[in-house]
């Protein structure tokens, strides 16, 4: 389905016979947030945007009110925030008869700290050096055979996998369980969120997903609606999905990868080399010297929740100082050599709860960075990355510090711009501070007894 004029909507609304109409925004932490209208309502928000409560940006994932308001606040009034629809995210609902789907951007004053800007603003710079970045994203996530209301009900404690053990790629839980392997499948297929790949991980009940290659703000968007859509067609089913970092002690995280390449006007590959040894250009070396170079004043845009940092330590599938190295899956960074048509980076250090416009805009500023400033490109690591890290910064180990990084960061300001650095960083210091007044059951088992 290709929308690009409200001409072609118009004739899509007839031929289709849409009646329910659904529209709405993803905020900083990768929420999608939206309401139903009514058809003319709908095309007046199409035809010249509409009004948003910019309380969305200024509130966390469970509506508290940020205690440092910046764009959004009591200083505003919580006026309406104007949003612009985009009319290439245009999508019908396959499980919601006669309904369409459309994403918008905030605008105007709200533009600089909106998450699909943000990446739409790194994208023009790389357009300004004839270059357009392609992305892909690959997902994990536990599936548990639970419902709201009952994990609710555990305290979120001692939840139900859907399946038990440890069964990485099987070809027996995928066959069993294959009506969801398929729904899955077949739904974003008919949201143009194709997936080239889908199957169980090492873990009681976890699944991967690999999001096909687009347009790296296509691709945002379509990662985004993955992440949303799946919970959607879980719950509807009577399970549950989460993208947490890490919901448990007893596995590894769940990461977010991202893949990245940049192509030229020409159609070509610019991170290939077929005169390198190992196929990697200048500027593809010059790119991941960029990412490693800022990865640890950009962690907050990438690791944005206090649990995403309970993932990263040694042994667990995700780095722990910025580094990379070719095919190493040790490495924060992996540079994988595929030819003109798939030599590109991985950015490892992503989890699965990044909200995507924003990691991705930390992944490809970074990198285009690296080639803006022709950096002498860092070597890269040979062998285990935990035991031998060589030069390599290490990572902030706390949402505060990574925000603080953030904050401090010239080059993030210089990519990103202040107006984004400064919201952020307040949105993630309320994160931080609504971990820190927490009292967890692991400082009641070690405390409360022996102090």
């Amino acid at each position: 389905m290709k929308i690009d004029s409200l001409e072609a909507l118009e004739d899509l609304l007839e031929a289709e016979h849409i009646r329910h109409f659904k529209i709405g925004v993803f905020d900083i932490d990768g929420v999608f947030r939206g309401k139903y209208v009514n058809r003319e309502k709908f095309m007046s928000a199409a035809t010249g945007g509409f009004g948003f409560c910019d309380v969305v940006l200024g509130w966390d994932v469970e509506d508290r009110l940020y205690d440092e308001p910046t764009v959004s606040g009591w200083h505003t009034g919580y006026r309406d925030a104007p949003v612009e629809l985009d009319l290439s995210t245009t999508r019908m609902l396959p499980f919601e008869p006669d309904t369409l789907l459309m994403i918008g951007g905030f605008a105007g004053d709200y533009a600089p700290v909106c998450p699909r800007g943000v990446l739409r603003r790194v994208l023009e710079r790389a357009a300004a050096r004839g270059l357009t970045a392609y992305a892909a994203a690959e997902y994990e996530f536990f599936l548990f055979d639970e419902t709201p209301q009952s994990a609710r009900d555990k305290g979120y404690r001692d939840l139900t996998p859907l399946t038990p053990g440890m069964f990485g790629y099987s070809v027996i839980r995928n066959s069993v369980h294959f009506e969801l392997y398929h729904e899955l499948m077949d739904t974003m297929a008919a949201m143009d969120i194709e997936l080239e790949g889908l199957h169980t991980e090492t873990g009681p009940g976890v699944l991967e997903a690999a999001i096909r290659y687009d347009r790296a703000d296509r691709a945002a968007d379509k990662a985004a609606l993955f992440k949303t859509f799946a919970k959607v067609l879980c719950q509807r089913g009577g399970i549950m999905a989460t993208f947490m970092a890490k919901c448990t002690n007893k596995y590894p995280g769940q990461s977010g990868h991202l893949h990245v390449s940049l192509v030229d006007e020409a159609g070509n590959n610019v991170f290939h080399d077929p005169a390198d040894p190992q196929g990697l250009s200048l500027s593809l070396r010059q790119f991941l010297t960029g990412q490693v170079r800022l990865m640890p004043e950009v962690l907050a845009m990438v690791c944005s929740t206090v649990n995403a940092y309970r993932r990263l330590v040694p042994g667990m599938w995700a780095p722990t100082h910025a580094a990379w190295g070719i095919e190493n899956r040790t490495t924060a960074i992996r540079a994988i050599p595929g030819g003109n048509k798939a030599t590109r980076s991985e950015y490892r250090v992503a989890p699965a709860d990044a909200n995507p416009y924003i990691a991705l805009a930390a992944a490809i500023g970074t990198g285009l960075w690296g080639i803006e400033q022709g950096l002498d490109p860092v070597d890269p690591i040979l062998g285990n990355a935990y035991e031998n890290p060589g030069d390599a910064k290490p990572l902030p180990g706390t949402l505060g510090e990574a925000a603080k990084a953030l904050s401090n960061s010239k080059a993030a300001r210089e990519i990103f711009g202040d107006g984004f650095v400064d919201h952020y960083c307040v949105t993630r210091r309320a994160e931080d501070q609504q971990f820190r007044k927490w009292v967890s059951d692991w400082d009641m088992a070690r405390y409360f007894e022996i102090i």
